[in-house]
């Protein structure tokens, strides 16, 4: 099976490292009428595993998909309340039930922390479905950049990797994620942010294979839309590319979005482009009814 591709030019918002560690304290915007917000809740033992669940009001026929999203900034930085505009109110316009996730960053502790804490998130999401009236077969997770991987790590993270038991989705939405973070821990495409998140040990490859999606891939996983630019200058094109086809081969639903010209993040108009086709991919996937 080919590697599809839809030629559009979507919109992200992920601001880089830089400009996160420059950010002002967090916060989201007035909530708008008609959305309960329970607010960090702690879903881990560390005082960073804390999440947002955000529902929409009013009744409707059955159980409501879910979303578990996570952010990115490289694994040194980034706030979930960042992803509220472009992220979360979609999804909740969409019917979702989202949970948005914060994790441990490189500061409080490096890989795998992160992982562990999104895998850990994940699960608890799953345990508390019915509390927010969510089908836990219709959880679908998603992220960019450093979110894109951890959402891909979600999905994919198999008991062997011993990394916490593993969590169970219905589907994928990878936004350019690192699918291989040894290939940014040197030579061309090292990265500043993977180095510190992975920083020198003797395991240290050890442990980026550990932490790439790509060391995952096999029959039976949920199926993976992933978009990402074809001039990213952040986390190369090849990576979306390589895990696409990987996932194809062993007969996983993975489909990929390809933007011609598209760099590290996207305006919002082009976004509003690109949803259309992430909805009508859950459709496929059978979350959005």
């Amino acid at each position: 099976m080919a590697v599809m591709k839809h030629f559009l030019l979507p919109a992200l918002l992920l601001a880089g490292c830089a400009a996160y560690a420059q950010a002002p304290a967090p916060h989201y915007p007035p909530m708008p009428a008609g959305i309960r917000a329970d607010r960090n809740i702690a879903y881990g033992k560390y005082p960073e595993t804390v999440l947002d669940v955000f529902s929409p009001e009013g009744g409707v026929a059955g159980k409501r998909p879910g979303v578990l999203i996570i952010h990115g900034g490289g694994w040194v930085g980034g706030t979930k309340e960042a992803m509220w505009e472009q992220w979360v109110k979609r999804y909740l316009d969409k019917g979702f039930v989202v949970a948005n996730v914060e994790y441990r960053l490189a500061r409080a502790a490096t890989a795998p922390a992160a992982v562990e804490d999104v895998l850990e998130a994940a699960r608890w999401f799953s345990s508390n479905a019915r509390k927010y009236n969510v089908d836990s077969r219709r959880i679908v997770v998603t992220g960019g950049s450093a979110g894109g991987h951890l959402a891909l790590m979600v999905g994919l993270t198999p008991k062997k990797a011993k990394l916490g038991k593993p969590a169970k989705v219905a589907a994928v939405v990878n936004f350019y994620g690192i699918t291989d973070v040894a290939d940014q821990l040197s030579g061309p495409n090292m990265r500043k942010y993977a180095v510190t998140w992975v920083p020198e040990s003797p395991e240290r490859l050890l442990l980026a294979r550990r932490v790439s999606p790509m060391s995952y891939v096999r029959r039976g996983l949920p199926p993976v839309l992933t978009v990402h630019g074809d001039a990213d200058p952040t986390v190369p094109y090849e990576h979306g590319v390589k895990l696409t086809k990987a996932l194809v081969g062993v007969g996983v639903k993975a489909e990929m979005i390809s933007v011609p010209g598209g760099k590290h993040g996207f305006p919002k108009e082009k976004l509003d482009e690109l949803y259309p086709q992430i909805w009508q991919f859950l459709e496929r996937c059978g979350v959005l009814r």
